[in-house]
Formats: structure tokens, sequence, C-alpha cells
């Protein structure tokens, strides 16, 4: 039904910038919004940047200033970039899709939300 393609996670050392990439596809006839959540071992997730379909953005404090998210709705796409990565910038990110789906003989409307596999995102001091 859905599928998200993250790309982008990699080794970087501090200071240096990564760009992760997901795109949606599949039955999904209109997007809410889309984002980056983060987890660390031990740790919660936590949502690092998200967007709405209208272009508002939530960024993570401990973020602010240094990444920017962005979108295109055409190709259902949302790009991370991350700038003066940190090593408590390490985790696994993982990106959400909050969108609306038809099912049923009614073509009935719903709202759900779907994950991707997750990406490693390694910082090194």
């Amino acid at each position: 039904q859905v599928q998200l393609v993250e790309s982008g996670g990699g080794l970087v050392q501090a200071g240096g910038s990564l760009t992760l990439s997901c795109a949606a596809s599949g039955n999904i006839l209109s997007v809410n919004a889309m984002g980056w959540y983060r987890q660390a071992p031990g740790k919660q997730r936590e949502l690092v940047a998200g967007i709405t379909s209208g272009g508002s953005t939530n960024y993570a404090v401990s973020v602010k200033g240094r990444f920017t998210i962005s979108r295109d709705n055409a190709n259902n796409t949302v790009v991370l970039q991350m700038n003066s990565l940190k090593p408590e910038d390490t985790a696994v990110y993982y990106c959400n899709l909050d969108y609306i789906v038809t099912y049923g003989i009614f073509s009935s409307r719903k709202r759900e939300s779907f994950w991707g596999q997750g990406t490693q995102v390694t910082v090194s001091s």
C-alpha cells in the first residue's frame, strides 16, 4: 500500500553535514505532514523536524538553526539538511508519513501514519 524510501544516512565527523531524503509512494490520497524522528540507544524516539503539506515546520530545540526540513509535494518527498552535526545527533533516523488513505467500496477516507525502516546517522567526535 504505502512505501517510504529513506536515504542519506552515514558516518560523518563532528561539524560535517548530511542530507536525509524520504520519498513516499503508494495508496496515498493526500499527505498531511512528513517528518523525521530519531532514536538513540536507550532513549525514546523524538521528533527532529516535521513539515506539513502547507509548509509549516517544527524542529526540536536541539537541532533548531542547524537542520532544515523541506518538501517536494509533487514527489511526496521530504528532505532534511543536517549541518554542524554533533556526536549527540547520532541515532537511527526514521521518516514518518501522516497521510489520508481511501478504503472500501465507498472510498471512505481515513487518516493514518506510516514509518520508514530507519537509517543510521553516526557523528564521530
